[in-house]
């Protein structure tokens, strides 16, 4: 269960849950797949590192429909 950041402010961040989670997915990805320690030194999984870097604003979260 994910506690931080809480997932009812998280869920702000974004227009629905959907986009909230493919962008949550895509960057889990990337740590995953980049070649740095970035993860490995955070100490947490990517998901959650994917999920606290949303929340604080270092990822944005943009809509490609226009």
């Amino acid at each position: 269960m994910m506690i931080d950041p809480p997932i009812d402010k998280l869920i702000k961040k974004a227009e629905c849950r959907y986009a909230l989670t493919c962008a949550v997915a895509k960057r889990a990805r990337e740590l995953v797949t980049q070649d740095s320690s970035y993860l490995a030194d955070s100490g947490m999984k990517p998901i959650s590192l994917a999920c606290k870097e949303i929340y604080e604003g270092k990822i944005k979260i943009v809509n490609d429909k226009d």
